[in-house]
Protein backbone atom coordinates (compact mmCIF):
# COMPACT_ATOMS: atom_id res chain seq x y z
CA UNK A 1 0.00 0.00 0.00
CA UNK A 2 1.90 3.03 -1.23
CA UNK A 3 1.75 5.99 1.15
CA UNK A 4 1.10 9.17 -0.76
CA UNK A 5 0.97 11.69 2.10
CA UNK A 6 1.24 12.07 5.87
CA UNK A 7 0.20 14.98 8.09
CA UNK A 8 -0.82 15.48 11.73
CA UNK A 9 -0.50 11.75 12.39
CA UNK A 10 -2.79 10.90 9.43
CA UNK A 11 -1.51 8.57 6.72
CA UNK A 12 -3.02 8.60 3.21
CA UNK A 13 -2.49 5.75 0.76
CA UNK A 14 -3.86 4.01 -2.33
CA UNK A 15 -3.71 0.39 -3.40
CA UNK A 16 -2.60 -0.59 -6.88
CA UNK A 17 -5.44 -2.03 -8.98
CA UNK A 18 -8.05 -1.20 -6.32
CA UNK A 19 -11.79 -1.42 -7.01
CA UNK A 20 -13.96 1.41 -8.33
CA UNK A 21 -15.06 4.09 -7.56
CA UNK A 22 -11.85 6.15 -7.40
CA UNK A 23 -10.95 6.48 -3.74
CA UNK A 24 -8.14 6.72 -1.21
CA UNK A 25 -7.56 5.31 2.25
CA UNK A 26 -6.78 7.22 5.42
CA UNK A 27 -5.50 6.05 8.79
CA UNK A 28 -5.26 7.85 12.10
CA UNK A 29 -4.10 5.69 15.00
CA UNK A 30 -6.36 2.65 15.08
CA UNK A 31 -8.99 4.37 12.90
CA UNK A 32 -9.30 3.90 9.13
CA UNK A 33 -11.65 5.37 6.53
CA UNK A 34 -11.93 5.33 2.74
CA UNK A 35 -13.09 8.43 0.82
CA UNK A 36 -14.29 8.81 -2.76
CA UNK A 37 -12.18 11.27 -4.70
CA UNK A 38 -15.01 12.98 -6.57
CA UNK A 39 -17.30 13.80 -3.62
CA UNK A 40 -14.99 13.11 -0.64
CA UNK A 41 -17.80 11.06 0.88
CA UNK A 42 -16.81 8.27 3.29
CA UNK A 43 -16.99 4.76 1.83
CA UNK A 44 -16.59 2.94 5.10
CA UNK A 45 -14.62 2.93 8.29
CA UNK A 46 -14.36 5.60 10.95
CA UNK A 47 -12.18 8.56 11.89
CA UNK A 48 -12.47 11.06 14.70
CA UNK A 49 -14.27 14.22 13.49
CA UNK A 50 -11.16 16.40 13.59
CA UNK A 51 -9.14 13.89 11.53
CA UNK A 52 -12.03 13.58 9.05
CA UNK A 53 -12.11 17.38 8.60
CA UNK A 54 -8.36 17.48 8.04
CA UNK A 55 -8.48 14.67 5.46
CA UNK A 56 -11.28 16.39 3.55
CA UNK A 57 -9.49 19.76 3.68
CA UNK A 58 -6.33 18.14 2.32
CA UNK A 59 -8.21 16.20 -0.38
CA UNK A 60 -10.02 19.34 -1.58
CA UNK A 61 -6.63 20.94 -2.18
CA UNK A 62 -5.22 17.90 -3.98
CA UNK A 63 -8.17 16.33 -5.83
CA UNK A 64 -6.43 16.55 -9.24
CA UNK A 65 -3.31 14.87 -7.87
CA UNK A 66 -5.44 12.18 -6.23
CA UNK A 67 -7.15 11.40 -9.56
CA UNK A 68 -3.78 11.27 -11.32
CA UNK A 69 -2.51 8.84 -8.67
CA UNK A 70 -5.70 6.80 -9.08
CA UNK A 71 -5.00 6.47 -12.82
CA UNK A 72 -1.41 5.48 -12.08
CA UNK A 73 -2.50 2.94 -9.46
CA UNK A 74 -4.97 1.35 -11.89
CA UNK A 75 -2.11 1.01 -14.39
CA UNK A 76 0.24 -0.40 -11.72
CA UNK A 77 2.59 2.60 -12.02
CA UNK A 78 4.50 4.23 -9.15
CA UNK A 79 2.43 6.81 -7.28
CA UNK A 80 3.49 10.38 -6.62
CA UNK A 81 3.84 11.81 -3.14
CA UNK A 82 1.35 14.61 -2.42
CA UNK A 83 2.21 17.59 -0.22
CA UNK A 84 0.80 17.38 3.32
CA UNK A 85 -1.26 20.07 4.99
CA UNK A 86 1.00 22.85 6.28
Amino acid sequence: MPRISEFYGIIIWMYHNDHEPPHFHSEYGEHMMRFTIDSLEPMGGSLPQRAMRLVREWAELHRGELMENWRKARSDLPLDRIQPLP
